[in-house]
């Protein structure tokens, strides 16, 4: 049997998750998600893409997140071209190497992004040096800016379009709550780019 110290401790952080989360249910803060999703549908039926970023952890989760847009989320369907500034390691270091790692974002940013093209910053700080450069990168290239971040994000929100803030300064809680955001939106976008096409080929009947 587990000590019972132990067990108030799983109890404890999953009570604080769920108080977190439920406070993603307030009215703006759906309303946001809602208008993330529908700039990266405008997006990509123009032809653009999603260019995430981050450090650390939110590097992962840039990667994941790019990942569920190119495979696929809930259903078969045609890729949507994302990519996660962090995973070309050459780049990050010869860039943190020749200029500065303040510019590891920012310039692959200018190479990459495209005006049109939706940028998703991911901070659980929102005060990352590099995270703020490559927002400012994506503004100048006419990029529209997305942040996740914690409560304490107010620099990401100033440079961004759209900034989902969790209410919340503990980097755990923080982290399990954008996530849960961010794959309602891969939801959101999968279901509005391919769910008649899903549902067509559902009720086609058999040959």
């Amino acid at each position: 049997m587990s000590d019972h110290r132990v067990i108030e401790v799983i109890r404890s952080r999953v009570r604080e998750s769920i108080a977190v989360k439920s406070e993603l249910l307030a009215d703006a803060r759906t309303e946001q998600l809602a208008t993330i999703a529908d700039r990266i549908e405008g997006s990509a039926r123009l032809g653009g893409k999603v260019v995430l970023f981050g450090n650390g952890g939110s590097a992962a989760d840039a990667t994941h997140l790019a990942a569920e847009f190119v495979g696929r989320f809930q259903f078969d369907r045609d890729p949507l071209p994302a990519l996660s500034l962090s995973d070309n390691c050459s780049s990050v270091t010869a860039i943190g190497n020749d200029y500065g790692y303040n510019l590891s974002f920012a310039r692959q940013m200018r190479a990459l992004g495209n005006p049109g093209d939706v940028a998703i910053a991911i901070s659980t700080s929102g005060s990352s040096p590099n995270v703020l450069e490559g927002l400012r990168a994506a503004r100048l290239r006419g990029m529209y800016a997305v942040g996740f971040t914690g409560a304490n994000g107010v620099e990401m929100a100033a440079l961004t379009d759209t900034c989902v803030m969790v209410p919340s300064t503990d980097t755990a809680r923080i982290q399990e709550a954008y996530m849960l955001y961010a794959h309602i939106m891969c939801e959101l976008v999968e279901e509005a780019m391919f769910g008649a096409q899903r549902d067509a080929v559902r009720l086609k009947p058999a040959a």
